[in-house]
């Protein structure tokens, strides 16, 4: 036993809850869900996060570490047209539904799970890019607004992101917090620590939200999180344990959807905090660090209605400001992964364009016409080419 074991553990969640629940309440706010709500959605992801954590470590032997999909909950928030739901939250829990039944099928379906895979990297990379997008640009359409507030905390992210980018956005949310208050923009705390009652909300399946959010956030899940979250268990030497990982983060995201919660997935950027070295020198003493980190999320699944509550009293600004800035880093890999190889390029761009336009057509979402728009493009690309072979 090493202090390493549980440090390791603690950086991951602070890294991971502290630099994307901003996203997620943002989600929760497009869908117009209410404050019980919000606090629900957040603590069934953080409880579904502790239980997929320990058991598969358990299990398996070795640091698996789950988290919330933090591109899923951009694509939630993106839903919204100036401001305005486009779904509401039963119709986004049967959007939530969807997605987790099609990650149960791709752990059980090997015909499914290769269909997935044949859709080019650069156009998934490429929607979720669209997604993102926004999310930056918001930082500085806030910067404008309100130029004390935002400019300080753009300085202090380019300036801890000299030394660690890892740090930066936590930086960013701990200054923002402290420089609120010194100016005054901190609105009177409206929560107490006590804990969270979860919500049932009853879910409606909708044509189109299952087509413009669910199809999308279940893809988004997988190509975004849960493929690059196996890869780093196996950069360490690991051998990841795929379907049951994808059957157990399915049985959970299915189970929290009812509450409001979205997709529970693999982590990838937390995940490597967890799963190196210097978590243990000892490879098979590190799965260890998965049952910490299971345990400060199942603490965290307790208070969340005081975490929401906290967030609450931030001015839009802090808010607008750590989501933004929390995305960059997913932004500048998924352009990296869609505008990389020529053959794509112009597809991709393409469903950059039509994704991040928030286009809406017959009720459905922008990230799923953007998607088929790209495959369109590349689909009539590859034609043309063959033809000319001809």
């Amino acid at each position: 036993m090493r202090v390493s074991l549980f440090s390791s553990a603690l950086v991951a969640v602070l890294v991971g809850f502290g630099g994307s629940v901003a996203i997620v309440l943002s989600g929760a706010q497009a869908l117009g869900a209410t404050p019980a709500q919000t606090a629900s959605w957040v603590s069934a992801m953080c409880f579904a996060v502790a239980v997929t954590s320990a058991t598969l470590s358990f299990i398996h032997r070795m640091p698996v570490v789950t988290a919330w999909s933090t591109p899923g909950a951009a694509l939630i928030a993106a839903t919204a047209v100036a401001g305005v739901p486009t779904y509401g939250m039963e119709g986004a829990v049967g959007a939530f539904i969807l997605a987790a039944v099609l990650i149960l099928l791709s752990a059980a379906l090997k015909p499914l799970a290769e269909l997935i895979a044949r859709i080019p990297g650069a156009i998934a990379a490429a929607m979720l890019a669209g997604v993102l997008i926004g999310f930056s640009i918001a930082v500085f359409d806030e910067a404008a607004a309100d130029p004390l507030l935002v400019l300080p905390l753009l300085a202090v992210f380019l300036l801890v992101r000299l030394i660690s980018a890892t740090w930066a956005v936590i930086a960013v949310l701990v200054a923002g917090i402290g420089w609120a208050a010194i100016l005054g923009k901190i609105a009177p705390y409206a929560g107490s620590v006590s804990i969270t009652e979860w919500q049932f909300v009853s879910p409606v399946f909708e044509p189109t939200a299952l087509l413009g959010l669910g199809v999308p956030l279940f893809l988004v899940s997988m190509a975004s999180q849960n493929l690059p979250g196996f890869a780093v268990l196996r950069t360490v030497g690991y051998v990841p344990p795929v379907r049951s990982a994808l059957a157990a983060t399915g049985l959970a995201s299915l189970g929290t959807a009812l509450f409001g919660s979205h997709t529970t997935t693999m982590a990838a950027i937390t995940a490597a905090l967890c799963t190196g070295p210097e978590t243990h020198p000892d490879p098979s003493k590190r799965w260890i660090a998965g049952l910490f980190y299971g345990g400060i999320y199942l603490v965290l699944a307790a208070i969340g209605v005081s975490v929401v509550a906290g967030f609450a009293a931030l001015p839009v600004g802090v808010i607008v400001t750590v989501a933004g800035l929390a995305l960059i880093g997913p932004l500048m890999g998924a352009l990296s992964a869609a505008l990389g190889p020529e053959v794509t390029r112009f597809p991709a761009v393409l469903t950059i364009a039509a994704t991040a336009s928030g286009l809406s057509l017959l009720g459905i979402g922008s990230a799923f016409w953007g998607l088929v728009l790209g495959l369109l493009a590349l689909g009539g690309d590859r034609l043309v080419r063959q033809l000319k072979k001809v």
